[in-house]
């Protein structure tokens, strides 16, 4: 599988629910459907990188199915912010298929993160088939 890193615009919007927080993604691909996800859940954040040193992480993850891997990356991303205070700007996915991925991503510490949020959840999860690609709404326990 190629690399894919981040595609051009923003495939992302955030949409109304009534208890959590929730957005849907859209992606051509798997990979691109899992690094619209990352962006999406920074952009929501209102997250902003100082100008340190830049620091680059490999992210390995097991998941049952692709919702469960989708979850674990995003949630793997919040830990990493949560308790090393990092987020990232270019992300890499090196190997992915419905069950495991292997990621590259480089970023710094965050100057700017505006909404705590507790993790990505499995409500009413379901990564979609559509004309155009993939798409996914989200949950997030805020």
């Amino acid at each position: 599988m190629p690399n894919l890193e981040s595609p051009q615009g923003n495939n992302f919007e955030e949409i109304e629910h009534t208890a959590d927080w929730a957005y849907r993604v859209r992606g051509n691909n798997l990979a691109e459907l899992f690094i619209q996800a990352a962006q999406g859940l920074y952009n929501l954040v209102g997250m902003q990188l100082t100008t340190e040193a830049k620091i680059t992480k490999f992210i390995q993850l097991q998941g049952i199915d692709r919702e469960a891997l989708l979850v674990a990356w995003l949630n793997e991303l919040l830990y990493l912010h949560e308790s090393e205070g990092l987020g990232f700007e270019q992300l890499e996915i090196q190997d992915l298929d419905q069950t495991s991925l292997r990621a590259k991503v480089t970023g710094a510490s965050t100057q700017q993160w505006l909404k705590d949020i507790k993790a990505v959840t499995y409500h009413n999860l379901a990564i979609r088939e559509t004309a155009s690609g993939l798409e996914v709404t989200l949950v997030l326990d805020v």
